[in-house]
Order: C-alpha cells, then structure tokens, then sequence
C-alpha cells in the first residue's frame, strides 16, 4: 500500500512537472518560480511564478485548478479568457483568472512581457493544463 501511494505521488509530480515544461517549452515563454507553500484551507497551496513572454509570442491556451492572480511587472501583455473579449494590461495592471477558464496571454508590446502570477490551487494537481 506504502509503495503504491508513493508510486501515486511520484506519478504528481512528475504530471505537474510535464506541464510545467510544456508551458515553459514554448519558444519565447520562460517561467521562473518563485515559492511554493501550503495553505490553511486544507487541500490547497500558493504558488508564485514570474512568467516572461517575448515580443509577438503567445502563451498557449491552458487552464489553471484554482485562482490565477496576475500583475503585470514589464511590457504590454492581452490576456484572453475564454468567452469574454481580449484584455490588454500594462505594468501594475492586475487580472483575475477563476478556476479552471482556459486563457492564453499574448506580447502585444515591443519589448519584453512578464507578469508576476499567484495561483491559489488544488494541491498534487497539475499547475496547468493545455487546452484542446
């Protein structure tokens, strides 16, 4: 049982880790994260990351398993939900993205995007998805 649990948790990780790298395998789109802690609401966890995207580079659609709390730190960054009209944010703007929307954010700037992203998540679920 002891090993089958550990198999499971591994099994996390390393999906976690998979879609990580997805995201960060992106030509353009570099992901540095920054701290990982639990919560006091049982199941849950912060997690900051700064994300930089290149100019005319899109992140890919994805979704999150909990909140997304973005401020823009460099460039000019348009953010699309699903079902809702493109967003476009500039340093110190902020952007709230509800559990499990799918978006993707684009460098409509000339110079470097980045944004500092706090997501309050699911613990031992993948930080992302990409969508279909």
């Amino acid at each position: 049982m002891r090993a089958h649990r550990s198999f499971a948790v591994a099994a996390l990780v390393a999906a976690n880790a998979l879609a990580h790298a997805a995201l960060a395998q992106q030509p353009g789109v570099t992901r540095n994260d920054l701290q990982r802690h639990d919560l006091s609401v049982p199941g849950r966890e912060a997690i900051q990351t700064i994300v930089s995207i290149a100019p005319g580079v899109t992140a890919p659609r994805h979704s999150h398993p909990g909140e997304e709390i973005i401020y823009v730190l460099e460039g000019v960054v348009e953010y699309q939900l699903d079902g809702q009209p493109p967003v476009t944010l500039k340093v110190g703007d902020v952007l709230f993205i509800p559990a499990g929307v799918v978006h993707s954010a684009k460098n409509v700037g000339s110079g470097n995007g980045a944004e500092l992203a706090t997501y309050i998540v699911e613990k031992g679920k993948p930080l992302l998805t990409l969508a279909k």
